[in-house]
């Protein structure tokens, strides 16, 4: 039967005047050229350019002025070159960090392909409300994606309900030095038992401290040799997991979560962060963390990532690791089965695999879990966000994609407790774009990357042509009942 789907009013769209202050830098010829022309203004025009700059600026952004000197202190080596020891007054430093800013609208291009989760605060709210974190990809300038959250409201008869968002957004501090001592990296890897004959080539080449970009260049530039043995080619993914394992950024506790968002930060994924799925985890002390698998793309090759937070201020971001951690579409159950954790993948491009591991963050056995059955999901077959679990089964949403490309989502059913069993799928679509959701960046294509159950209903979050994003509310007895009834 044709199950009934209910689209609902709330439209996420995007928005030009989301804006962050990013470091602007056009080389060191021209930002030389530019500082000794500052350095030679006479203080009292410093001082009324910066005061003007505050009144155009200061409301666009969360302490504008610590941007500027923070800007300022990544062109500092140029300054010392013209001021002979001098001191800078307040004033120059901040008008030269404003000439090194620039604005970056996040939205201008999508925002898209959302996740929903459950609010780690429920306070003051009626009986049969649920507040809850949604995640999307935004895309901007040069289409460059980054990590945005919105917060809603889903009241007692599951309406979507979005709540304003903040206007002074801003980038996360990065708490993790950069700066690796050789030392203690070799002391790590003793731990990991990487072989001295396969790390020590790799640290001869760096200096007694060095940065991610810097081991990451000599890594890869090895792993480019010819006639590397497994052995070799393990140890350089392991020294490289090692130096990107450890990247930890806060927000400021006086930010709304409509007001965060997570740039990429480091060169593997200087072209974008995609597709954010999010879950909330349940340890096995009973205690919840939320992880989320994303993308990060450097304009060449993806890299799998995991990021953790417990209360959406902090998170800690890895990279996966292993045989199979490769591709898109990473989403992980929302708790261990039979002791171990298990990841929805494709590896192929084209199926649905299955994994499961031991580690969290290395993931090196992999099986087909399904693969296209249906003309509207020939093409490839996708997850569509972390397995949710029912006293039925693991409902999995997926997605698939058929004639001109036409993504749809679909579900599928997996065993509670042998989740490598499909015990069903829908035959037809539960969801396809409609006719006024056909236009966009990506046309015909309805996407999303973790739904949500309230009042026992399924809440999807999901994408309209990687422009938008809105919601669809389905009944989840009506839904698992279809698919008991499509079991093979």
């Amino acid at each position: 039967m044709k199950l009934p789907v209910k689209r609902k009013d709330a439209v996420i769209s995007p928005d030009n005047n989301r804006v962050i202050a990013r470091f602007f830098f056009n080389g060191e010829e021209r930002a030389r050229l530019l500082i000794e022309k500052v350095i030679k203004l006479p203080e009292p025009e410093v001082e009324q350019q910066v005061l003007q700059i505050l009144r155009e600026f200061s409301r666009r952004h969360r302490s504008i002025t610590t941007i500027f000197e923070k800007h300022f202190n990544h062109v500092k080596h140029i300054v010392d070159e013209f001021v002979n020891g001098k001191p800078v007054s307040k004033w120059r430093k901040m008008l030269i960090g404003s000439f090194f800013t620039m604005e970056y609208a996040l939205e201008s291009a999508a925002l898209f392909n959302p996740s929903m989760v459950e609010d780690i605060d429920q306070s003051g709210l009626p009986r049969g409300y649920k507040r809850v974190i949604i995640s999307l990809r935004a895309t901007g300038e040069g289409h460059i994606s980054s990590l945005v959250f919105r917060r809603a409201v889903i009241d007692d008869k599951n309406e979507i309900h979005l709540q304003e968002t903040g206007d002074q957004i801003g980038e996360a501090e990065l708490i993790r030095n950069h700066n690796y001592k050789k030392n203690d990296f070799i002391a790590s890897l003793n731990n990991m038992q990487i072989g001295k004959d396969d790390y020590s080539p790799i640290l001869e080449q760096l200096p007694d401290e060095f940065t991610y970009d810097r081991i990451r260049d000599v890594v890869k530039a090895n792993q480019n040799e010819s006639n590397l043995t497994l052995e070799k080619k393990k140890a350089l993914d392991e020294i490289l997991w090692l130096a990107d394992s450890h990247t930890d950024i806060r927000f400021s506790f006086d930010t709304d979560v409509s007001e965060r968002v997570i740039f990429p930060i480091s060169k593997f994924e200087k072209n974008g962060i995609e597709d954010a799925r999010f879950t909330r985890f349940k340890k096995d002390n009973g205690d919840f963390v939320y992880y989320g698998t994303y993308t990060a793309y450097d304009g060449y090759t993806i890299l799998p990532k995991l990021i953790e937070t417990k209360d959406f201020y902090t998170f800690k971001i890895f990279p996966l690791h292993g045989k199979y951690a490769i591709d898109k579409n990473l989403a992980l159950f929302p708790r261990k089965v039979n002791g171990k954790y298990a990841m929805i993948s494709r590896i192929d491009g084209v199926n649905n695999y299955i994994m499961f591991s031991s580690n969290l963050y290395k993931w090196s056995e992999a099986q087909v879990l399904s693969e296209p059955q249906y003309n509207w999901e020939l093409v490839q077959v996708g997850n569509g966000g972390s397995p949710i679990e029912t006293s039925k089964g693991w409902l999995l949403i997926t997605h698939g994609v058929g004639p001109v490309r036409k993504y749809c989502l679909g579900a599928s059913l997996l065993d509670l407790n042998d989740p490598t069993k499909v015990i069903s799928s829908l035959k037809e679509p539960l969801l396809i774009p409609s006719e006024d959701e056909r236009g966009g960046y990506v046309p015909n294509v309805v996407y999303t990357c973790g739904s949500y159950v309230h009042n026992n209903e399924l809440i999807i979050p999901y994408a309209m042509s990687d422009y938008e994003s809105s919601f669809v509310t389905i009944n989840l007895d009506l839904l698992l009942e279809e698919l008991l009834l499509n079991k093979e």
